[in-house]
C-alpha cells in the first residue's frame, strides 16, 4: 500500500478520491459503467493506506440487506419486462386513456405510483420507461411529459413504504421501524408529495398534452407465464409488506421471493434462470458496495463528525425550523453527490447524534425527494436518463433542472409540514 509520509494529508487525499469517484459516477465518461468508478474509488482508498482492507471489507458487509433487497427487486423486474408484464400495463393504460393524452398522464402517473411504491423507484426507471416509452410512441404522442413521470414519481413515491426505495434501508440502517409506525408517520407526508408533484408536473405539461392521439393498441394479452409473474409480484409486495409488519429486514424476503417467483415460472419454461441471470445488472451491486467504501473514506475524513455536529445543533431548534432545513440541507447534498453515499453518511449521523421525530424523519424524506431537482440525485434518476437515451430520447441537465426547481422544492416544503402535523 502507498502510505501518504504526512498524515495530515490524509482527510485531503480522502476527499480528493472520494468526490472525484463519485463525480465520475455521475458523469461516466465514455459511457464507462458507473460501478467500475465506484470501485476504483473504493480501491484506491484502500491501495493509498487511507483505509485498511478491514475497514473496507466492513464498510461493503454494512450493504448486505441493501444487495439482497437490489437483487430481489432486480430479479422480479426483470421477469416481468421478459414476460410482457410492464408492457402489457403501459398499452392498456393507453387504450383506456381513449385518445385522451391527458387522461393517459394521470393513468400512467399512477401506474408510476403502484410499481414505485411495490417494487422500488428503481423498478419504474429501468422497467417502467421503456414500456411507457413504447406504447407512447405508438399512440402517437409527445413522449417528454409521460418520460418525466417515469422520474419523477420513481422518487416522488419513494417512502410510502420502506420497500420503495433502496435509500429507505440505508437512512434506517440502524432498524427500519415497523409498517403501521412507518405508514404513520409517512403515510400524509407521501400523499402529499405524489399529490404536489403530479399536479405542478401536469401544469408545467399543459401544451403538450393538447391534441389527441392513436387508441385501442394492440398487446393487450399475457402469456401464462406473464400472469403467473403478475402474479408473483403479488406475492413479493404481501411479503415484504409482512416483514415491514414484524420490523424485519427486508434484503433476505426480497431476494427469497424474487427466487421463488422465477422458480415457478422456470417450471413453465427453463431457459427462464439462465436468461434473468444474464439481463440482470449485476454491476449495480459492485456500484453500491463501492460506494459504501467511500463513504467509510469519507466518515474518516470528517463528514460523519461534521454530520453529527449539525444535527446536534440542529435538534435544538424548534422543530419546524430543523425539519425544513435538514430536509433541504440533504436535498441539496443529495443533487451534488447522489442521495445513496448523501443517505449513507447521514444515516449513521442520525444514529450517532440519537435524533429522533421530525428531524430524523425530515432527512429521510429529502433524501428520497430531494432528487427530483435534477438528473444526478438518485441512482433511479440516472438509471431512468440511461434508458430513455437508448430510445434516442435526451433531457439534458439544464432541461430537467428547469422542470425539478419547480416541482421539487414545493413538494419537499409541503411534505415536511405534512410530516409536522402527523403523528409524533
Amino acid at each position: 500500500m502507498i502510505a501518504p509520509s504526512d498524515p495530515s494529508w490524509q482527510p485531503f487525499a480522502i476527499w480528493l478520491i472520494s468526490l472525484a469517484s463519485i463525480a465520475l459516477v455521475l458523469i461516466r465518461p465514455k459511457r464507462l459503467p458507473e460501478a467500475l468508478w465506484s470501485t476504483i474509488g473504493a480501491g484506491l482508498l484502500v491501495l493509498c493506506g487511507l483505509i485498511t482492507p478491514v475497514q473496507a471489507g466492513r464498510a461493503a458487509g454494512k450493504g448486505l440487506d441493501v444487495y439482497l433487497f437490489l437483487i430481489g427487486m432486480m430479479i422480479v423486474a426483470e421477469l416481468a419486462r421478459r414476460e410482457g408484464v410492464f408492457d402489457w400495463i403501459a398499452v392498456h393504460a393507453v387504450n383506456a386513456a381513449d385518445g385522451s393524452r391527458r387522461r393517459l398522464f394521470a393513468l400512467i402517473y399512477g401506474v408510476g405510483i403502484v410499481v414505485t411504491v411495490l417494487l422500488s423507484n428503481d423498478a419504474t426507471a429501468v422497467v417502467l420507461t421503456p414500456a411507457v416509452q413504447a406504447a407512447v410512441k405508438a399512440a402517437q404522442a409527445e413522449p417528454l411529459p409521460y418520460l418525466l413521470i417515469c422520474a419523477f414519481v420513481a422518487n416522488a413515491a419513494s417512502f410510502v413504504l420502506p420497500i420503495s426505495n433502496p435509500a429507505n434501508l440505508v437512512v434506517y440502517s440502524g432498524g427500519l421501524p415497523p409498517l403501521n409506525r412507518w405508514l404513520l408517520t409517512f403515510g400524509l407526508p407521501a400523499l402529499v408529495s405524489i399529490a404536489v408533484t403530479y399536479f405542478l408536473l401536469r401544469f408545467l405539461s399543459r401544451k403538450l398534452l393538447n391534441g389527441g392521439m392513436e387508441r385501442n393498441l394492440r398487446g393487450g394479452d399475457l402469456s401464462s407465464a406473464g400472469k403467473l409473474t403478475l402474479g408473483g409480484i403479488g406475492v413479493l409486495a404481501i411479503t415484504l409488506i409482512v416483514a415491514s409488519l414484524l420490523g424485519k429486514a427486508l434484503g433476505a424476503p426480497a431476494c427469497a421471493a424474487g427466487l421463488v417467483v422465477t422458480a415457478g415460472v422456470w417450471l413453465r419454461d427453463r431457459h427462464v434462470a439462465v436468461d434473468i441471470a444474464k439481463e440482470i445488472s449485476w454491476s449495480v451491486i459492485l456500484l453500491v458496495a463501492g460506494l459504501f467504501v467511500i463513504v467509510e473514506g469519507m466518515n474518516q475524513a470528517g463528514a460523519l463528525s461534521a454530520a453529527v455536529s449539525v444535527l446536534r445543533h440542529m435538534s435544538e431548534w424548534n422543530t419546524a425550523g430543523s425539519a425544513l432545513t435538514s430536509a433541504f440541507g440533504i436535498a441539496f447534498i443529495s443533487n451534488l453527490m447522489n442521495n445513496l453515499p448523501s443517505g449513507l453518511i447521514a444515516g449513521s449521523a442520525v444514529n450517532l447524534a440519537r435524533v429522533t421525530g421530525p428531524l430524523r424523519d425530515s432527512v429521510l424524506i429529502g433524501v428520497d425527494l430531494g432528487p427530483n431537482l435534477s438528473v444526478t440525485g438518485s441512482l433511479a434518476t440516472i438509471l431512468w436518463l440511461i434508458a430513455i437515451r437508448r430510445e434516442g430520447q435526451h433531457v439534458g441537465f439544464w432541461k430537467f433542472l428547469r422542470w425539478g426547481v419547480i416541482v421539487m422544492p414545493p413538494a419537499l416544503v409541503l411534505s415536511v409540514l405534512a410530516l409536522l402535523v402527523g403523528p409524533s
